[in-house]
């Protein structure tokens, strides 16, 4: 097995300020709260997998590497905002979002749908810092987000591959498999990410969830491309197990494409942030 990265891989002494996008900066804050909590989410796989070691050691391993995209994530803020508290932020994120820890059985009804939600947090993680990646000048922060997406697509076929394993015996219906798959997607807007932001940003004001998930979601949509939501699609279908190409695979992303336009214009005026020309969106198509 080749050796996974480490922080010493990162050629931090390419970092140029000069290239650093203020609101790509503020998205960035909040990923590396959610990325560095990831024991939460070990802990909590551990409680519902509790009697299947082989999950158990492969959860363990997602953990660390997710925690380092963190600490990756973080160092690479504070290089951009040397008045980034992370140890503040972090602390005032964990004491106001946590996860059902002392759940014994998954909050999805199985441990297939289980590993259908981890699956679409993935695609949903690979695309993001895709997104970034292809959009970003700084140099060190591409070459951080192609290391990360490239770990975050081998997550999800790990956990793809464990739900192949549960399915045969549990045999979720396709219709739940897609509720399990649609739900998680309209999670992005509950209060993990939006805390992440309040916190990662420093802000005093009020906490807002629905604003505060906006200020976040505006920032991250005008980063995708169509071509990142098109490799999204196809591997939220398959983890559904479906085909990840086809017809409908077609239809699907370009239905998702626009109604990410959508959402991401109206995210922009309830948080009062930048949006993309739609004319730009639509070339990019």
């Amino acid at each position: 097995m080749a050796r996974h990265w480490t922080l010493d891989d990162i050629p931090w002494d390419r970092f140029e300020p000069a290239k650093v996008d203020p609101e790509v900066l503020r998205a960035v804050k909040a990923a590396c709260l959610v990325e560095y909590n990831a024991a939460d989410y070990v802990r909590y796989l551990h409680n519902v997998f509790a009697d299947d070691a082989e999950f158990r050691e492969a959860a363990s391993s997602w953990g660390v590497e997710e925690v380092q995209h963190g600490k990756a994530l973080a160092r690479w803020v504070g290089l951009a905002d040397p008045e980034f508290d992370f140890d503040d932020a972090l602390k005032r994120f964990r004491e106001g979002y946590s996860l059902p820890m002392d759940a014994s059985e998954s909050v999805r009804g199985s441990r297939a749908g289980e590993l259908i939600a981890r699956c679409v947090v993935e695609v949903g993680t690979s695309s993001f810092y895709s997104a970034i990646r292809d959009a970003a000048d700084e140099p060190v922060l591409k070459v951080i987000c192609a290391k990360i997406a490239g770990d975050e697509f081998r997550h999800f076929k790990l956990f793809l591959d464990h739900f192949r394993r549960y399915q045969p015996m549990e045999r979720l219906p396709l219709v739940r498999r897609l509720y399990v798959a649609m739900t998680r997607i309209n999670e992005a807007s509950d209060d993990e990410l939006a805390m992440a932001y309040y916190c990662g940003n420093g802000l005093t004001e009020p906490y807002d969830r629905k604003r505060h998930a906006a200020a976040y979601g505006a920032r991250a949509s005008r980063l995708y491309r169509f071509g990142h939501i098109q490799r999204a699609t196809g591997m939220v279908l398959k983890a559904c197990d479906l085909k990840a190409q086809g017809r409908l695979s077609k239809y699907a992303a370009r239905a998702t494409w626009r109604l990410i336009q959508w959402r991401g214009r109206q995210m922009a005026k309830l948080a009062g942030a930048p949006a993309e020309d739609p004319q730009d969106l639509a070339r990019a198509a």
